[in-house]
Order: C-alpha cells, then structure tokens, then sequence
C-alpha cells in the first residue's frame, strides 16, 4: 500500500492555502474555472432552484454562492476550519441563505440521514483519501431520489506521468500519459498562471490522491448510487480566443475534467 497522506495533513495544508486562494478565486483569476469549468459544471447538473443542496468540499464558498444565486437552498461543507471561516465571512457581506459546517465529505455526521435533495462536490473528491467513504456519506445524506453530480480531474489524464510533446515552433501536437496505476498520494504545487500577483505569492500545496476510472465508478456504484450520466468537458472556442496557449492545446487533445451523475433510487 502506498504511504498515506491523513485527513488531519489535508486540513492543514488548505487551511495554509486559503487567504491567497480565497482573495484569487474571489478576482476570477483561476481562468479554467470561470471560462471552462464552471458553465460546463452548471449545465450538467441542470436546474437545482428550490432544491435542499449540500456543496460537499465547498472550499471558501465561490462555486456554493454561485448555486445559491440559481435558486437552490444551499449548505456547504468542507474539511479546512480557514475556507469555512471565508465562507461564513462572505455570507455575513452578502447574505443568500446559505449555511456552512466543517466538516470531511467521508464523514458528514453533522448532516442526518435523508437531508438533501442533491449533493454537489466541485474539484474536490481527488483530494482526499477516503472517496469510497464519500460516496457512502453523500448517498445516505441524499433522500430517495435525490442526485449527486460531481466534478474531478480526469484521472485518464491528470496522471503523475503527463506531459505534453510540441513541434519546432512550440505547439503542443500531442499529449502523454504515464504511470495510471501510480496511486501514491502527493502534494501538488503550483498557481494560477494568470493571476497578476503570482510571482509574489506562494505556490499552493495541494495534496492529490490520484485513481483510477474505476477508482471512481465502482465506488460510486458500490454505494448504492444509480450511475446515470458522465461528461467530458471540452475547452469552448470562447476561452481558447481569451487564452489560447491555456486552453487550445486541451481543446485538441484531452479533456482535463470528468463529471459524473448519480442518482438514489
């Protein structure tokens, strides 16, 4: 088995992470989420308005407010004590009725069984240990019927092994892929390239616990949970004109995210 990274390292690195996050995301410095991942993850989760709501990983609450302001009655949860203070910050400045705990998404007992009529999780489940526990708090949280639509680095891609090949001129032809079945947790560092500040703050340290395909399906299933629809993301023309060395290259060749759709029967 592969060294662990615990829940308890986890927390402390995002709460390391979460004044400079928070003050990046809140600029829309973070271009792949605001012109790629985002309006993609809204209109595959569909119309949520009216609906009970629980953003699982919710971070600083950017993507939790975003759905609040669609309609949906909103809580939000997540493992870092310094995203959540963020988020009761801002909902104190702009109040949209949204309700925030700390709490892990493998371990949401402040949340009784049946609470929600769907669960959302936004590039969150790649970063924790436990996502087998995950799938099975999010479906006992979820009343019959509910859904569950996340979204996570596409892990046929987002592998430790990656890279991309260019021709003469510097462009990327092609994308490379290695080590798949490496499943030894790590930290990521690294920044929002378009951030104007970016040379002056520290890199974020992420910790990732990269999986399989099947890592993620079978969990998901085994949970209890009826898969109902997956989605491949492709970078939009509009982003690719804004930033093309960003987005162009993802365009032609890979996806970078996954979202996943799940319903309890």
């Amino acid at each position: 088995m592969p060294p662990e990274i615990p829940e308890s390292e986890v927390a402390a690195e995002w709460d390391r992470n979460a004044a400079v996050w928070a003050e990046q995301v809140r600029n829309r410095w973070d271009t792949f989420r605001e012109h790629w991942n985002n309006p993609a993850f809204v209109e595959f989760v569909g119309d949520i308005s009216g609906k009970n709501v629980l953003d699982t990983g919710c971070g600083e609450g950017y993507n939790t407010r975003m759905f609040a302001r669609r309609g949906a009655r909103m809580t939000g949860a997540d493992l870092s004590a310094k995203m959540i203070q963020f988020a009761r910050e801002a909902e104190l400045c702009e109040p949209l009725g949204i309700h925030y705990e700390r709490a892990s998404y493998s371990n949401l007992t402040p949340f009784s069984a049946g609470s929600f009529d769907a669960v959302i999780s936004t590039m969150a489940l790649m970063d924790g240990p436990d996502f087998p526990g995950a799938m099975r708090e999010i479906a006992r949280v979820l009343r019959p019927g509910g859904t569950l639509a996340y979204s996570i680095l596409h892990p046929c891609f987002a592998t430790k092994g990656m890279g991309w090949i260019r021709d003469e001129s510097g462009r990327a032809v092609k994308f490379t892929v290695a080590d798949y079945f490496n499943s030894e947790p790590f930290v990521e560092h690294w920044k929002f390239g378009h951030a104007p500040n970016a040379s002056e703050v520290e890199a974020f340290g992420v910790p990732r616990f990269d999986r399989t395909l099947a890592d993620y399906i079978n969990p998901t299933i085994a949970a209890g949970l009826r898969l109902e629809k997956i989605c491949e993301p492709r970078a939009p023309e509009s982003a690719c004109a804004l930033y093309p060395e960003s987005f162009r290259r993802y365009r032609d060749h890979i996806p970078w995210f996954l979202y996943l759709r799940a319903s309890k029967p």
